[in-house]
């Protein structure tokens, strides 16, 4: 008996599934304001490209800012033009690249696997927390890792069929790949360059229609910027972030261990299907390659943030649905995964206090059984499933019961991010006595997030005082307060 199902199943269940998951990622999206510094600075830039029509330059307030090429700006920059508003903008094109994506992967997977490995790998990584998460926010991890692994995808569907199609939709999205991060693309291609090299002469070509796509943009900044932008752009946002502590992302080698086990939840279980197959299949070369080598590259980085990793997870979850088609005991980790999904009410207690402090300072919440009290029956039922030889089905299930999962920890904390972690939710209380106000001394992320939802940067006090000054102490939240002397 085959374990994976009817085969003319798959693709309707698959597409079932999507559309679903579409509808659960747009649901909700402007429950939480910008977050971080990060996604307010670049919907503020991507916002002034909309305004100003210069495309080419990203500005921030006014200044050429050098640090990322313009991808995720133009998204914005397009979510604006539709009449998206401030929070919709920079949000929405990223959940519909996500999703166009996820198609896009399922199709592909398809041509170069099989109907299980295509859906599992799917659906695997499209209700893995680091997936989501990063869907629900615009900065640019997300363009980058989607434009790669397209990219990725295509040279292994030319590299199994010769198409010529194929290899040209690889450069046009390893040209879009380079507008998405600069040249960090160019380091995760290496393992596709060097399993190929005997066909240099094939990739020569795409490689000029690659740059012919990207290079304008990188010409136009250095013809309008010249020195200050290759110093900021390439100097120090790409040789410096790998070698120097300048940027203050500095963390340890294993950085990327647990981060990578927590952007799985809840399916780190399936990490044990990584067996001998998954790695020694020819097929598997590709996958397996760019994530080994691309996993130790960002970890021998000296500065780390999370969301660098992001690329690597589609090819890691091919391997782990590769690795789970053959297996004899996916059931067990198909159970422990479904169990695992009653541990979201403990992620909704330290989210917040994860984002304003780090995980290590976050105060753990109880665990209680009652958790676990609607994903048992649900455990055990993909459990039975599998061992009927039902392996999609059980699958979709535990899939649907992770996005269950995010979906209750994303409308549970909303309010509360809201409140204490978004500029947003300062905004409200500040936005009455703005003319009044000016800035003490406070994190970079709420004054990007004021900065982008008052339209205008607020003074500072010590250039331009005013009778009300937000101050903010330690990693507290900024409180509004009297000057003294005012």
């Amino acid at each position: 008996m085959s374990l994976v199902g009817p085969r003319f199943r798959i693709p309707l269940l698959t597409a079932l599934a999507l559309t679903l998951l579409a509808l659960l990622l747009l649901n909700g999206l402007s429950g939480v304001g910008l977050l971080g510094p990060d996604e307010p600075r670049y919907a503020s830039i991507g916002r002034e490209m909309a305004r100003s029509g210069d495309w080419v330059t990203p500005r921030l307030w006014g200044q050429p800012w050098f640090e990322k090429p313009p991808l995720l700006y133009w998204l914005v920059a397009l979510g604006r033009k539709s009449g998206l508003g401030d929070d919709l903008a920079p949000r929405v094109p990223l959940v519909l690249l996500s999703v166009a994506f996820l198609a896009f992967q399922f199709f592909a997977l398809r041509r170069l696997y099989d109907d299980f490995t295509a859906s599992t790998a799917t659906l695997v990584l499209a209700t893995t927390a680091g997936w989501t998460a990063y869907t629900q926010v615009a900065v640019t991890d997300l363009p980058l890792a989607v434009t790669f692994t397209a990219a990725l995808l295509c040279g292994m569907l030319w590299m199994q069929t010769a198409s010529r199609t194929a290899l040209y939709a690889t450069a046009v999205f390893f040209g879009l790949s380079l507008l998405a991060k600069g040249l960090v693309p160019a380091v995760l291609a290496l393992p596709f360059l060097w399993l190929n090299r005997r066909q240099w002469r094939s990739l020569l070509l795409p490689a000029a229609a690659a740059l012919l796509i990207a290079a304008p943009w990188f010409a136009a900044m250095l013809l309008l910027h010249g020195w200050a932008f290759f110093d900021e752009f390439f100097i120090r946002h790409h040789l410096s972030r790998f070698t120097s502590g300048g940027l203050m992302h500095v963390q340890p080698v294993w950085f990327y261990i647990p981060v990578l086990v927590g952007g799985l939840f809840p399916w780190p279980v399936l990490l044990s299907q990584l067996g001998p197959s998954a790695w020694l299949d020819r097929r598997l070369r590709v996958p397996a390659l760019t994530f080994a080598f691309g996993f130790l590259f960002f970890s021998l980085s000296s500065n780390k943030l999370p969301g660098y990793i992001l690329p690597l997870l589609p090819s890691l979850a091919i391997l782990i649905a590769a690795g789970s088609r053959e297996s004899k005991h996916l059931r067990r980790s198909l159970a422990i995964t479904a169990l695992l999904v009653g541990l979201c009410p403990v992620v909704v207690s330290i989210l917040p206090e994860s984002l304003l402090y780090g995980i290590r300072r976050a105060e753990w919440g109880e665990l209680h059984w009652e958790y676990f009290a609607f994903t048992a029956p649900l455990a055990a039922a993909a459990w039975w499933l599998d061992a009927r030889g039902r392996r999609t089905p059980a699958v979709l299930l535990v899939a649907a019961l992770a996005a269950s999962g995010l979906w209750y920890v994303k409308h549970s904390a909303a309010p509360v991010l809201d409140e204490l972690v978004s500029a947003r939710g300062l905004w409200r209380k500040v936005q009455p006595l703005a003319g009044r106000t000016c800035i003490d001394d406070i994190h970079r992320a709420w004054r990007y997030g004021l900065n982008y939802y008052s339209g205008k940067p607020l003074p500072d006090c010590q250039t331009e005082p005013r009778p009300l000054s937000l101050t903010q102490q330690g990693g507290s939240i900024p409180v509004l307060s009297q000057r003294i002397g005012e």
